[in-house]
């Protein structure tokens, strides 16, 4: 297995290190995403493929009196990401659970937002995943997508090629799944290589 498949799925040694790498590297890509969610100060919001946590961290500064809850499949994450946010999880704002988004644990019409950093790449099925989103979030609450790459360029191939399972989404593919899945008002960004979509329900 290369060191590079630990970002679909961090598992052991390298799994620790690709999950401290991904918290640091993904952050500007991130902080200028989470520009496009309007979240009220007490929202309730669950991050799917959560990784190791930071936007998790920064999803709770942003609704300083709301819950975030996040979800990842990988135990590593999962452990890295309940450590970097233990303050929050003690005060009863903050949960994490490992899990598939193909069958998110948590009950309908529940979240205010979801989001998605980094992480659709890897959605083994894109459709039924985004019918999970949209059953576990409010009528009018909204779904953020943001992606480093935005599948315009040649060298998303290569990422592609080295890292197994992986998919490259464009624009309009995502827009195209989010309006099957039942989304409305589906707005796109760009800025550079990088992709922030969202969706409301």
């Amino acid at each position: 297995m290369s060191f590079f498949e630990n970002t679909r799925k961090p598992v052991g040694f390298g799994g620790k290190l690709m999950v401290a790498m991904m918290n640091v590297g993904h952050s500007a890509v991130a902080q200028w995403g989470l520009q496009f969610l309007n979240a009220a100060p007490d929202a309730k919001v669950l991050d799917c493929g959560c990784g190791g946590g930071v936007n998790m961290k920064r999803l709770l500064k942003k609704c300083p009196q709301g819950i975030v809850k996040g979800i990842d499949y990988s135990p590593v994450s999962v452990e890295k990401a309940r450590s970097l946010n233990r303050a929050a999880i003690q005060e009863g704002r903050c949960v994490v659970w490992q899990g598939s988004v193909e069958r998110i644990i948590f009950a309908k019409d529940w979240f205010d937002a979801v989001t998605a950093f980094e992480t659709v790449y890897f959605w083994p099925d894109l459709p039924q995943c985004f019918r999970e989103v949209y059953r576990v979030l409010k009528p009018g609450g909204t779904f953020l997508i943001c992606n480093e790459s935005n599948g315009d360029s040649d060298k998303d191939e290569k990422w592609t090629e080295i890292i197994g399972g992986m998919t490259i989404y464009k624009d309009a593919e995502l827009k195209t799944y989010l309006e099957q899945a039942g989304f409305h008002d589906v707005q796109i960004h760009k800025k550079k290589s990088w992709l922030c979509v969202t969706a409301r329900k």
